[in-house]
């Protein structure tokens, strides 16, 4: 096997490695201190929330992927097809666009109590509060990707007597796609920030509401249960973005 291949797999196994001494640390520091339960659970003391019933893990994990995977969605549907229409029509763009960065300067929190009394509570009302956090990067890198195209190669096209599909389908598309994944990954890890919030503000379900309703308890273990999973929900998503970068993106024009 060659070493570029290999190197994938290395890189894989170092980051593995780190994660794997980083809990082994966690748990031995708990145990040689004496941590109280409640300050900072092990941990094994936080999977063992894993097998009690009461927390019903599987259904608060659900709701809450369906809101971070609901908002992503609509977030980079919604982001590159602003995109586009700002690329074709400059006086679009000039209109919005400033609009679009206003309103993305209003804290998302402050945003939440609104969207409750709009939309009640529910699923519906965190997914879009998770695609109002994550829907601005998306459309702002994706819309540079479809401005920075070389000069030379929309004057070939138009001297062609290319039409503005072919310009877009041909040049702009493929030459802002690194542009859009950027994009993407920072949506994915904003979108799991976006959905905790609506859970914080107002939910019934999902594994904000269950933090919030475990912390009056002290019951910290399945405080540190919930993040952990939540995370893994992050990793999961980021790496379905990172899968596709690489199926459309070349390596060597991937924005890092």
């Amino acid at each position: 096997m060659s070493e570029a291949k290999m190197r994938p797999a290395k890189s894989f196994a170092i980051i593995l490695i780190v994660h794997l001494a980083v809990i082994v640390l966690w748990q031995v520091l708990v145990d040689a201190f004496h941590v109280p339960k409640f300050i900072l659970p092990s941990p094994l003391a936080t999977v063992a929330t894993l097998s009690s019933a009461k927390y019903a893990w599987l259904s608060n994990l659900a709701v809450t992927a369906v809101e971070i995977l609901g908002g992503f969605c609509l977030g980079a549907l919604v982001g590159v097809a602003l995109a586009v229409v700002f690329c074709w029509s400059p006086l679009v763009s000039l209109l919005l666009l400033p609009l679009f960065v206003t309103l993305n300067m209003i804290p998302k929190v402050a945003l939440g109590p609104l969207f409750i009394v709009w939309f009640s509570y529910g699923i519906f009302a965190n997914i879009l509060i998770t695609f109002s956090i994550c829907f601005f990067p998306i459309l702002l890198t994706t819309a540079r990707g479809l401005s920075e195209v070389e000069p030379d190669l929309l004057d070939l096209v138009k001297s062609l007597r290319g039409s503005r599909w072919i310009l877009f389908r041909k040049i702009q598309l493929p030459g802002a796609l690194p542009y859009v994944f950027s994009g993407m990954k920072v949506g994915a890890i904003l979108a799991v920030a976006g959905a905790i919030v609506g859970e914080f503000i107002a939910s019934e379900r999902g594994l904000g509401y269950l933090m919030i309703q475990v912390q009056s308890s002290l019951d910290t273990p399945a405080m540190v249960m919930a993040v952990v999973l939540l995370t893994l929900l992050g990793v999961t998503l980021y790496g379905l973005v990172l899968a596709f970068e690489r199926l459309f993106v070349i390596r060597d024009v991937r924005l890092q």
